[in-house]
């Protein structure tokens, strides 16, 4: 099997100063990647690369293997669906265990899948696939499928999932699964502590509801936080601090407007909802979010990291004490589409450009 070398210190720009006197430089880990969407840290040197149109790949000591992994689901890749998010078991070294979200249908008929497989690193295989859970949030469209999860503390994985675009007034619906996130056991079954299990149905999954296109999912390791980003329409980018049973808005609330420059509600706020901590108007629509709590960055430590796709940039949200205290951009010399952000087990920042050659990026400080 051929392999592509990566090129660890080539850096992309000269270093650069964030406000907080951080000095970083970025370098390229990997490239030649399709429309990457999500990157995952595993044992022994290993990453796992989502690329949209369904292929995974994985990046092994310093390396980026040509082919594929094989036993990936069949995926519908169109528009902004494709394969997703990719994330190990909390057990990896010891169970082998990856999930994977994709959009799972036809042109007629498609939705949002979560799937489980043991990852065999000497065969490049995924085995023993398990259909997890399918969100029920059937669509004729190809956006607005979420697709991004995180794992609570208690051993429960959130999952979070669009309005399907032409379904918005579903989200504030819990008869389905449009604009929700909802919280399954690792196995995809659902936990009877669920904010709404007692409704049944759909319902019981839920966990909040009233989103539009959540793109980023990330959780404080220190406080337990649950943060949520998510597109707007012409503007209302937000960020959200998810509550048990929390409903945020989507589409009664919303700081955006429609597309055709219409209002889509009166309302930025709505009695009943929870509101943004973030709202991002024009917007920047985020992508992957990332809570950093590594050492190499002492000063960012607590703040969010959202990729900006429109925006071109990673957007930092600076956190203190629980609140937000200010914002900046970086990168934005790169002018490049950021899909995912991701700290690493050596507390750089990993970042990918979501572009036909579509790359893995390296955030490290410039000393």
């Amino acid at each position: 099997m051929r392999a592509i070398a990566l090129a660890l210190a080539f850096m992309l720009a000269p270093a650069a100063l964030s406000q907080d006197g951080h000095e970083y430089r970025v370098e390229t880990v990997a490239e030649g990647l399709v429309h990457p969407w999500s990157l995952a840290f595993l044992t022994d040197g290993m990453m796992l690369v989502t690329e949209r149109p369904g292929r995974l790949r994985l990046i092994e000591n310093g390396v980026l293997h040509e082919t594929p992994v094989s036993g990936v689901p069949q995926v519908f890749a169109a528009g902004q669906g494709g394969l997703l998010d990719v994330a190990p078991d909390p057990d990896f070294a010891d169970n082998g265990l990856i999930y994977l979200v994709y959009s799972h249908g036809d042109a007629a008929a498609n939705t949002t899948a979560l799937a489980r497989a043991r990852f065999n690193p000497a065969a490049h295989a995924l085995q023993d696939l398990e259909v997890l859970f399918t969100a029920q949030a059937m669509r004729r469209t190809s956006a607005h499928y979420g697709g991004r999860i995180a794992f609570l503390a208690d051993g429960t994985l959130l999952l979070a999932l669009g309005d399907g675009f032409d379904h918005r007034e579903r989200a504030q619906s819990r008869a389905d699964h449009f604009g929700t996130v909802v919280r399954l056991n690792r196995d995809g079954s659902i936990p009877p502590d669920n904010p709404f299990a007692a409704e049944g149905g759909a319902a019981a999954a839920i966990y909040t509801y009233g989103h539009r296109n959540p793109q980023g999912l990330a959780i404080d390791p220190e406080t337990g936080t649950v943060y949520l980003n998510e597109h707007g329409p012409a503007g209302g980018d937000e960020i959200n601090v998810l509550v048990p049973g929390g409903n945020y808005g989507w589409p009664l609330a919303t700081r955006g407007m429609d597309y055709t420059g219409a209002r889509v509600t009166p309302f930025s706020d709505y009695e009943g909802t929870i509101s943004p901590i973030v709202d991002w108007t024009p917007s920047i629509a985020p992508s992957g979010l990332a809570v950093y709590d590594g050492d190499l960055f002492p000063r960012w430590r607590g703040d969010l990291f959202s990729g900006a796709l429109a925006g071109m940039h990673v957007r930092r949200t600076i956190m203190r004490d629980g609140a937000v205290a200010g914002e900046e951009s970086l990168l934005e010399e790169l002018g490049r589409r950021i899909r995912d952000v991701r700290e690493g087990p050596d507390g750089a920042l990993y970042i990918l450009t979501d572009h036909a050659d579509g790359q893995v990026l390296r955030l490290v400080p410039a000393e």
